[in-house]
């Protein structure tokens, strides 16, 4: 019976005195689908809180619940909640400052537009994790305060924070101008030297894999240097020497920089990890000259990445769409195409290039007409979904081209309710159609009740408004508990059932 409840605190037909039935007797879970309801009246939101003190956060967070509501020491998750939205109170903050629960001073760190004197307090918590969420987002002056933190961790926090100044984040990838870290989180639990075993069978330890110390934090200082580095803030020439260095993961950081100079570029083209020159492959650092390396790249992975380079001349493009999967995708050069370069790639002999066009959906008139009779199954594929079609060339594709497309004509939202009925019917059947159909809005019940039958639309057709009364009854016993809640969970239920259900418990 929960998750029959659980569907019905998410329907949005349900009437406000069976919300209030609902409220009454909520638990947990009842109060996660009742605190995203969208017709929750504030009295049912602040009666819900004080029923199930575990939901007054989620009603903070949607606004259902406002400062006048909240007692910050009956509900401090809730005050937390809303002083993360700004609209808490200062007062508030000093208050749970003060919290001797780790974890709220730690989302309160977390908040923005703390009172200066808060600040102050959060900087100095003797708990570590406190500090390092401050250090995450604090204001410039504070951050450049907390990169000389004696706690490495600390150092790491502030690393990814774009709002560290640039020469506290030169000073923490080279170390020059700080003084050393005193402690890390695996000298603060072990005696060094320390290496963690990846495969720790302490079900209560919380190290990371391969986490090290030697008395030099070496771990973590390669996590402060990897954060650095991937920050846009820290400057460039402080990053560049890692071109060469033995960690694979600060090579990889570094290839993902859209500053990088084009003799970083050019090093890191030649690296001999895959995934590191993939990345490289779509940075918009690179130059036109080096855009034609990966192109020849034996790795597919690589030569992917190049196809989503946002300014890889077209011509390349087209022949990397031959031999490499891109997928279902508009890649950044399509979308940004002129006119005249979607008319040419839509134009082009290569069906590669005309299926890469017809991933937009804002092709004029007179392409999408010519690629809606392309002859070639993939270019009609991806533009099958695409809005504006009329249903006669929607029914045209599918003669031609049959099962290859129909799931995808399936999914175009101008399709009639005749046209989903037919595809539900198709012979040989296509499962993934019977999903596209069960979550259409245009779906009929003919077509709903062709769907059932499968086992992944079920649940997704037995929440559809438009499936008779009667059924979405009978679904309400299914024995899959995700069709009953989905039932149960919808609109067009009746009433009277709705009622039923409730006066059972």
């Amino acid at each position: 019976m929960d998750h029959i409840l659980r569907g019905l605190a998410a329907n949005p037909a349900l009437s406000s005195a069976l919300v209030d039935r609902l409220v009454a007797i909520a638990d947990d879970d009842i109060a996660e689908g009742l605190a995203c309801r969208t017709d929750l009246s504030r009295a049912q939101a602040v009666a819900l809180a004080r029923r199930v003190e575990g939901s007054a956060r989620a009603l903070a967070n949607e606004g259902l619940l406002t400062a006048d509501d909240v007692d910050p020491a009956l509900w401090p998750d809730a005050a937390l909640a809303l002083l993360e939205h700004g609209a808490g109170r200062p007062e508030w903050a000093r208050l749970l400052v003060a919290d001797p629960a780790r974890e709220r001073r730690e989302k309160l760190a977390g908040c923005r537009g703390l009172p200066s004197d808060v600040v102050d307090r959060l900087a100095a918590d003797p708990d570590v994790q406190v500090v390092a969420e401050l250090a995450l987002a604090a204001p410039a002056d504070v951050a450049e305060r907390l990169a000389a933190h004696p706690h490495a961790l600390v150092r790491a926090a502030v690393a990814v924070n774009e709002a560290t100044p640039p020469a506290a984040l030169a000073a923490l990838v080279t170390g020059v101008g700080l003084p050393p870290a005193r402690h890390c989180l695996v000298c603060d639990r072990e005696e060094t030297p320390f290496v963690h075993d990846p495969f720790c069978p302490r079900l209560d330890c919380e190290l990371p894999p391969g986490a090290s110390c030697d008395g030099s934090h070496e771990s973590t200082v390669q996590d402060i240097q990897h954060a650095a580095i991937g920050n846009p803030a820290t400057p460039v020439a402080a990053v560049t020497e890692f071109v060469d260095h033995p960690s694979m993961l600060l090579r990889w950081a570094l290839a993902a920089r859209r500053d990088l100079p084009l003799r970083v570029c050019a090093r890191l083209a030649a690296d001999p990890v895959p995934g590191i020159r993939a990345d490289l492959a779509r940075n918009p650092a690179l130059d036109d000259a080096l855009m034609r390396e990966p192109a020849g790249d034996p790795d597919p992975e690589v030569r992917r990445g190049l196809a989503h380079h946002p300014r890889i001349p077209l011509d390349l493009l087209t022949e990397l769409a031959r031999n490499v999967r891109i997928g279902a995708t508009l890649l950044p050069r399509v979308a940004a195409a002129s006119p005249a370069e979607v008319a040419a790639l839509a134009e082009s002999v290569e069906p590669a290039a005309r299926m890469l066009v017809a991933q937009r959906r804002d092709l004029p008139p007179a392409i999408l007409d010519r690629l809606a009779d392309d002859p070639d199954a993939k270019v009609v594929k991806a533009l099958a979904p695409h809005p504006g079609l009329a249903e006669g060339q929607l029914r045209s594709m599918v003669d031609r081209h049959g099962v290859r497309v129909l799931a995808k004509v399936a999914a175009n939202p101008d399709a009639s309710p005749a046209l989903l009925e037919d595809l539900a019917r198709h012979e040989p059947p296509v499962h993934r159609v019977f999903r596209e159909v069960a979550r259409h809005r245009r779906a009929t019940a003919p077509a709903l009740l062709l769907c059932l039958p499968d086992e992944r639309a079920r649940p997704v057709a037995a929440g559809h408004p438009a499936l008779p009364p009667p059924v979405i009854t009978e679904l309400l016993a299914d024995p899959d508990e995700r069709v009953a809640e989905a039932a149960a969970a919808n609109p067009s239920l009746p009433p009277a059932v709705m009622s039923e259900l409730l006066l059972d418990v």
